[in-house]
């Protein structure tokens, strides 16, 4: 019979020349309160959607709100309610898409009923702090390492994929986040099932569909426009039991929330036994970051040569 992790028990960890014994624990949770909010620059069809992500209770509870930046869709809507409330909100937004003048609805565009809000306006704008990054990946880092806590509103691939990789990385114990899935008109029942479907098919451990919380909302849908989800999201996130969290025996670093470290940045002398592991880690990413960018230098090379050529 095949072994099941149990995180009380103390696991072996392979490095370069030993074997540690070493007893790993969970991260120990972020201290955080404030919450990034996933969600789409599109506004969907159902105005249950854009009621939803009328986040009044984040602003009421204090909690300031992190999300991607957008000023149109549900983005707009759940940031414009947090500003309306006198909430703190923080936009992260990728540089090519700041300059290319924000996100779009990535549907048809077309709301089947009357729209809540489409845009932010001048004014909601300016009480927003934006921060630009570099990259997408820049942008979910840094609103994961300001946060202790991430909400999804339905959206599209964008939102799967943010939502997929904090769940992913509390089974890494990269962090010990909740992760509140708000699942109006029970638009997120075809992931629990994907969820579900794992577990049978023996990839996902059976412990760990508790990694993500689904709110399921009022039984009749008929009830959903009138239903307070973001209270139902901060009483989820106050709900969650972060001792409770099994987690595959990974330390990245001692006991650190570790979500605030990019590219395998660690202080080496944290990880007892692992030095070598880690600073080999340190070297391949700063090798497939040259590679990277390898093809730009060459062809700025082959460019002044050629001018030098002609002239």
């Amino acid at each position: 019979m095949q072994d099941i992790y149990n995180p009380s028990k103390p696991q072996p960890l392979v490095g370069n020349s030993a074997v540690l014994t070493e007893q790993l624990t969970m991260v120990a949770p972020s201290k955080s309160s404030a919450v990034a909010v996933y969600c789409a620059a599109s506004l969907g069809h159902q105005k249950v959607f854009q009621l939803a992500a009328l986040c009044h209770a984040l602003a009421e509870a204090k909690r300031p709100l992190v999300y991607g930046g957008g000023n149109t869709g549900i983005m707009g809507v759940v940031s414009g309610a947090v500003v309306d409330q006198g909430g703190q909100v923080t936009g992260i937004v990728p540089y090519a898409i700041h300059v290319g003048g924000g996100e779009v609805d990535k549907g048809d565009g077309i709301a089947k009923s009357e729209s809540v809000a489409e845009t932010l306006d001048g004014k909601r704008r300016e009480q927003i702090e934006t921060i630009v990054v570099d990259s997408m990946h820049e942008r979910k880092v840094e609103m994961a390492k300001r946060v202790g806590a991430f909400v999804g509103l339905p959206g599209g691939f964008g939102t799967f994929e943010e939502v997929l990789e904090v769940i992913t990385w509390n089974q890494l114990n990269i962090h010990n986040k909740p992760v509140i899935l708000l699942n109006i008109l029970s638009y997120y029942n075809p992931l629990r099932e994907l969820i579900r479907s794992g577990i049978r098919e023996g990839f996902i451990p059976p412990q760990n569909e508790q990694l993500c919380v689904f709110v399921d909302g009022p039984a009749d849908h008929e009830d959903h426009e009138s239903f307070n989800w973001g209270q139902a999201a901060v009483d989820a996130i106050s709900a969650w039991q972060h001792d409770k969290v099994q987690t595959l025996p990974f330390h990245w670093t001692r006991d650190t929330d570790n979500s605030t470290i990019p590219n395998g940045e660690v202080d080496l002398k944290e990880v007892n036994g692992m030095n070598g592991d880690l600073r080999c880690l340190k070297a391949t990413n700063s090798w497939l970051n040259w590679v990277w960018h390898a093809p730009l230098w060459l062809e700025r090379i082959w460019h002044a040569r050629s001018c030098s050529t002609r002239i």
